[in-house]
């Protein structure tokens, strides 16, 4: 572990190297980045990441970043819990709540509580109001690596209140290391999707993917706007054990496959430069405002619990 830099307001942010077998990652205390992820033999990162620590204050603070508590989009920046309506930053258009605002977990400096040359286990604590939630809440965030070249990020939350949670990882992905994601190769066990407002948010129908442009579940190349990406795919109904969901494969011969327990899967292709593609395990967004959609709700009784896997290796066909 060592200095990476300081904040704007004046906090040191470290870097944790964590390596096994033909896998290299750097992570941040920031916002737990996922900043770099190196595989043996692979000249490039294969996620967008900088050295430069003002990046992830500005315009890349979703790169890599643990976002929460609740990622993605609150149509109308509000939610009820335990009988009373909570009200949320608008900070999209007036009207929305996106990524939590300005006190999301992305924008705070965690604390370390283990590392190893192989794992890191980084603790944040929300107290009740922040981010506009109920609840003193308690979240812890383990990277661990191991060989050939697996990656486990494993998210738990607690809470003494009844509150709202829904974690995702934020990275950006580009197998290649070229300037757009072009000619990727994507495959997702999807049979259901949501389809979006103008707003980028669920328009509350959960549609089938057959037919669609949206049909993953046959492995297919993808090309920028072909289709235009910023949906969550259904994987199912409900938190689940741990299941193989995306393969993403570059030109280059990397691949990328990714297991998680979560119910849904969000892509967005990184419009307007389509450098990278974001691949978001998490519960459907906008949950609170469409009852059909899995919950979000945790208490004290009910932890918070999410568990994403990628695994790395490079092919040769």
């Amino acid at each position: 572990m060592r200095p990476f830099g300081t904040t704007a307001r004046g906090q040191e942010v470290h870097q944790i190297k964590l390596q096994a077998g033909d896998l290299t990652v750097q992570l941040l205390t920031l916002g737990v980045m996922l900043q770099d992820v190196r595989l043996a033999g692979v000249d490039h990162n294969l996620t967008l990441g900088s050295d430069n620590l003002a990046d992830y204050e500005g315009a890349m603070r979703h790169h890599g970043s643990l976002i929460g508590p609740i990622v993605n989009r609150i149509s109308n920046a509000r939610i009820r819990l335990g009988g009373m309506m909570h009200e949320l930053e608008r900070n999209q258009d007036g009207r929305i709540h996106l990524h939590s605002g300005a006190e999301g977990t992305h924008l705070q400096v965690w604390t370390v509580a283990e590392v190893s040359s192989t794992h890191a286990v980084m603790t944040l604590t929300l107290p009740d109001g922040m981010c506009g939630l109920p609840g003193n809440r308690h979240i812890t965030a383990r990277f661990e690596v191991a060989a050939p070249a697996m990656l486990t990020l494993t998210i738990t939350g607690t809470t003494d209140e009844v509150t709202a949670m829904n974690f995702a990882n934020h990275s950006y992905w580009n197998l290649d290391g070229s300037d757009r994601w072009d000619g990727h190769q994507l495959w997702i066990d999807a049979d259901r999707y949501l389809p979006s407002t103008a707003d980028d948010y669920p328009t509350g129908e959960i549609c089938d993917v057959t037919g669609t442009e949206m049909d993953f579940r046959q492995a297919r190349v993808i090309t920028v706007k072909n289709p235009p990406f910023d949906n969550n795919f259904c994987l199912s109904d409900r938190r689940t054990a741990l299941r193989e969901v995306l393969s993403l494969r570059g030109n280059s011969g990397v691949t990328m496959r990714l297991a998680t327990t979560e119910p849904g899967l969000q892509i967005y292709d990184g419009r307007t430069s389509y450098k990278g593609l974001a691949v978001e395990a998490q519960s459907w967004p906008d949950a609170p405002n469409n009852p059909t959609f899995p919950s979000i709700k945790v208490g004290p009784d009910a932890p918070y619990n999410q568990i994403t896997r990628w695994q790395f290796a490079q092919t040769s066909d």
